[in-house]
């Protein structure tokens, strides 16, 4: 095994290579703003180059959306001195069937910003690690926290009971101003964004102006389009259920069920409740209206499920809270825009599978926290551009790691008639099997406890020699041959489309880009 993961590694070393000599990179125009601007942006004129509220209060920063990354963001430059100015569309407690699930990467940048807190009192549960199942056979993959204070580990919970707790913490600093209100459009003057116009929840049109604008308003954005080139998949759709007073087979785990036609999850958020998520591949679920999605998961998904969890999702299925979600991918591809910035589901998405949104949102968000340190005055909007494109270089590493694992595992893990995929498939469960160094490091990957890109290669490859190493032994034959040259180049196939929509250059060597360097602005 030895020998193979000796070749994985120059396999894997040398296909990065070919992939970094033969990869374009685009690169954007200047001060590129997007060519074709859309309603979401306004010209605004101001005399003496000053803008004001339309109220007359004065910020430093607006963020636009309360979620996760708007939440967490609000409180990070409240706490550091910054005027904040939030405009949220709901104030009230979020109700969604994602975002319930921190890595234990995450919960430590929690920790970071001093956001730990935000998890008591919300009945959120402790998460050590997962449980992989598929075909009768079972695993437990366990987070290496050996070398981290006994309080960190993974946190599961309801999304709207974490979200509340977040706003509550921004809105306790008195730097920082909640409201309730629809942005509607950014305003610009010569190409500089100035703030916002936006509507109350009395219906009254107001402006809102700040050096800075950081638009956090989730995977439905309607303001990044002229922020970034959107480029969003839908590889496919969420079920969501919720099992109450269900025993998981391991308690305090994530359950992944390796199902036909693609994976299952089970997961606590509180202590009498788990969340049941069923993905369904491609944008077209079964109606839930005229009981065809009733019949599919009593048909077609229960008898895939653990045993000990079978009647307990039957009986949730009979009660008929079901809900669904489309899952979103998408690269980050900015606009270096002066005066605004994009942050979050917004900017970055990639598979719910692996629950890695959180953990960037959050880690990027320690990136900019110690961007903006430095600066005293962030009125100089074009030097200020200049200086956060370092942002987009150095949250490359983390975020790129975990978007490129999240979205291959997608892949492998999903079920196919092809062969070659059907290898790989097998080869990761039983990779995982293996224990040591062959489960932790991918578990450490996928729990950003250490997400390095080059790890996640070598990881990826391995897994791959071993599929063909598992074809080829004991005797190897013309045919199996064939099928372990096809799962090669189909592994390669999956993960370097994904390596180069991240950037390669970025993701493996970001000491090589100039923003890498870049120095706050003298003023």
């Amino acid at each position: 095994m030895a020998d193979w993961y000796l070749w994985a590694w120059i396999l894997c070393s040398t296909m990065t290579l070919v992939v970094l000599r033969c990869s374009v990179l685009k690169r954007r125009k200047g001060n590129g703003i997007s060519p074709t601007r859309g309603e979401s942006v306004k010209r605004v004129l101001a005399g003496n180059g000053e803008c004001r509220s339309a109220d007359g209060s004065d910020a430093d920063v607006i963020i636009v959306g309360a979620g996760v990354a708007g939440s967490a963001l609000a409180h990070t430059l409240g706490k550091d001195g910054r005027r904040v100015h939030v405009i949220e569309r709901d104030l009230t407690e979020p109700d969604r069937i994602v975002g319930e699930l921190l890595q234990p990467g995450g919960y430590l940048k929690l920790i970071e910003l001093g956001l730990e807190d935000c998890v008591e009192e919300i009945d959120a549960q402790k998460v050590f690690g997962y449980a992989l199942f598929k075909d009768g056979k079972h695993t437990r993959l366990s987070y290496p926290l050996e070398n981290f204070h006994s309080d960190v580990s993974g946190r599961s919970f309801h999304n709207g009971r974490f979200i509340q707790r977040m706003r509550e913490k921004a809105a306790s600093l008195p730097s920082v101003r909640l409201e309730q209100g629809t942005v509607t459009s950014l305003l610009e003057e010569k190409g500089t964004v100035r703030g916002v116009q936006y509507k109350t929840k009395d219906g009254r049109e107001l402006t809102a102006f700040a050096p800075l604008t950081i638009v956090c308003d989730g995977c439905f954005s309607n303001l990044r389009r002229s922020l970034c080139n959107p480029k969003v998949e839908v590889p496919s759709c969420f079920v969501g259920l919720v099992l109450e007073n269900c025993h998981l087979p391991y308690s305090n785990h994530g359950h992944v069920i390796l199902a036909d036609p693609s994976p299952i999850l089970f997961y606590p958020i509180s202590s009498t409740e788990v969340r049941c998520l069923v993905d369904i591949p491609g944008q077209k679920v079964p109606s839930i209206a005229n009981g065809e999605m009733t019949n599919y998961l009593k048909t077609i998904v229960a008898h895939q499920v653990p045993p000990e969890i079978y009647d307990s999702f039957v009986a949730t299925v009979d009660k008929g809270n079901i809900r669904t979600m489309p899952n979103r991918s998408m690269p980050a591809s900015p606009y270096p825009t002066p005066g605004a910035l994009l942050m979050g589901d917004a900017f970055n998405m990639r598979h719910p599978l692996t629950g890695g949104g959180m953990t960037v949102a959050l880690s990027d968000i320690v990136v900019l926290r110690d961007l903006l340190r430095p600066l005293r005055d962030l009125n100089d909007a074009l030097n200020l551009c200049k200086y956060l494109e370092s942002f987009y270089t150095l949250r490359k590493p983390v975020a790129s790691t975990i978007n490129t694992l999240a979205d291959a595992l997608y892949k492998v893990f999903s079920a196919s008639p092809d062969q070659a995929r059907k290898e790989m498939r097998q080869a990761c469960f039983d990779y995982l099997s293996l224990g040591g160094v062959f489960s932790t490091g991918p578990i450490s990957l996928l729990s950003g406890l250490n997400p390095r890109p080059m790890s996640l290669v070598m990881h990826f490859f391995a897994v791959a020699t071993y599929g063909i190493g598992r074809l080829l032994v004991p005797f190897p034959s013309p045919k199996r041959i064939w099928i372990g040259a096809r799962l090669i180049t189909g592994a390669s196939g999956i993960i370097f489309p994904i390596i180069k929509s991240e950037g390669v250059r970025q993701m493996f060597f970001p000491a090589t880009v100039p923003a890498y360097y870049r120095a706050p602005p003298l003023k």
